[in-house]
């Protein structure tokens, strides 16, 4: 049987016993708040006490930190991609995605191979609607793998991804939807809500703060949360109607039941019933449902399908090889531009040439992430690149192998007159070669 309790003593405990847990005998509160707040932070934090923020790969890796908050890729949820780390250079990943206020956000990094001795942190941000800075929300390193947060408002959100130094490996990262309450009806789903949050009542007079959930009468409705009932009543409006004040802070509107089980004060957990289904109030001449709202202390109410919207399904494994990532491939066509999303965009980027050259980084359903000789980091179709060579040829006369297509870059290797190299692309003047010994690099066109 369900007890009576006031809610009070429910906060108190629940924050004591997480700074228990969470800080240990030894640490104390100041501890605490002094150290940094997420393993990246930490990790950060170590480059510079021992000096590597001053060599040429720790700032690289501070620098890509940061460009990673500015320059994201636009994915849509449900998301799943596999990359690679690369010890050769400092990387970090970042995805922009939509979510709704309510919604749970659910994070699952694996590393592969799964005994790989490599960290990788992953951090989740809120952009702030006006100039796009980002608020931490959530973290982790691979000590915990996966995480998960609620959403507390309608915003883009973004999620990094980085590596330590000097680890290669493969990540692949899911980023999926949840709800973040249980369903109000029992035994039933979203695919029972017949009406939705804004919807015209009373000729347009006034907009639905809720969505109804259409079921039998008498279908048991269940606390979507832990909390406290905080009112039972009779509205001629609502009808019958239980309040709930959950352990999140929000206020849960029941209405329009045929009965009430519970009273004011009453504490219950989630799943609890609270009252049957009917079409008391304003409801008379409807069929029976329950109208269920979601209200937030200074804001009112606030759509609550994403509370209780059904999870996101598994997204799709990514249809390219994995030993494909990390290597050279080349456009075949003249029409293919480098997307900021793995989605067909009605107004494309310009087009890249035929033949460039990119580097396969990513890999999502039917869509690479490459990264252009330029440095440009985006999406195209798997179907429009290949990955044989252009062409096969001897070398004239001794050339220096560039590390970029550029007359000031650094030579990685000379390479001697008559040497044979399999072209695998060409970009603003430039080729990119492989010799016989598998090294890559960049030769001028007319060189």
């Amino acid at each position: 049987m369900t007890t009576r309790r006031p809610l009070g003593w429910l906060l108190p405990c629940f924050l004591l016993s997480f700074l228990l847990i969470s800080c240990g005998k030894q640490q104390t509160l100041q501890g605490l708040f002094s150290q940094p707040r997420t393993p990246h932070e930490a990790y950060a934090r170590q480059l510079r006490q021992t000096g590597l923020d001053q060599t040429a790969l720790g700032r690289d890796w501070l620098a890509a930190a940061d460009r990673a908050l500015q320059d994201s890729l636009v994915v849509a949820l449900p998301f799943r991609e596999t990359g690679i780390f690369r010890a050769d250079a400092a990387f970090a990943a970042s995805y922009r995605y939509a979510v709704r206020a309510g919604e749970k956000v659910n994070i699952t990094l694996t590393v592969e191979p799964a005994s790989a001795d490599v960290r990788v942190f992953v951090d989740a941000f809120e952009l702030d609607p006006a100039n796009n800075s980002p608020r931490p929300l959530a973290s982790a390193d691979t000590a915990a793998r996966s995480f998960s947060y609620v959403a507390a408002d309608d915003r883009q959100h973004l999620l990094r991804v980085q590596p330590e130094l000097l680890r290669p490996g493969r990540f692949t990262i899911r980023i999926q939807r949840a709800p973040s309450l249980a369903f109000p009806v029992q035994g039933k789903s979203d695919a029972a809500a017949g009406s939705f949050w804004g919807a015209d009542r009373d000729n347009g007079a006034r907009r639905h703060e809720g969505i109804d959930i259409f079921a039998a009468k008498g279908t048991p409705v269940v606390a979507a949360a832990p909390g406290m009932v905080t009112r039972v009543g009779d509205t001629p409006r609502g009808g019958l109607v239980v309040w709930l004040a959950d352990i999140h802070g929000q206020h849960l509107y029941y209405a329009h039941l045929s009965r009430q089980l519970v009273q004011a004060g009453q504490v219950v957990k989630a799943g609890d019933t609270l009252g049957l289904v009917g079409n008391t109030g304003n409801a008379r001449t409807t069929p029976p449902h329950l109208h269920f709202g979601v209200y937030r202390g200074g804001r009112g109410a606030v759509d609550p399908y994403p509370f209780v919207r059904r999870a996101d399904r598994e997204p799709a494994a990514p249809r390219t090889p994995a030993e494909r990532l990390g290597q050279w491939v080349r456009l075949t066509g003249t029409r293919t531009a480098l997307q900021p999303a793995p989605v067909a965009l009605k107004k494309q980027p310009a087009a890249l040439p035929k033949n460039a050259p990119l580097l396969v980084v990513g890999a999502t359903a039917d869509w690479l992430r490459v990264q252009a000789p330029n440095g440009r980091l985006g999406y195209v179709p798997a179907k429009a690149v290949a990955t044989e060579a252009l062409r096969r040829e001897a070398l004239a006369t001794t050339a220096d192998l560039l590390s970029r297509p550029a007359p000031t870059a650094a030579p990685l290797d000379t390479l001697p007159a008559r040497s044979r190299v399999a072209v695998l692309g060409e970009w603003s003047g430039y080729q990119l070669v492989r010799n016989a010994a598998g090294r890559v690099g960049w030769l001028p066109l007319n060189g």
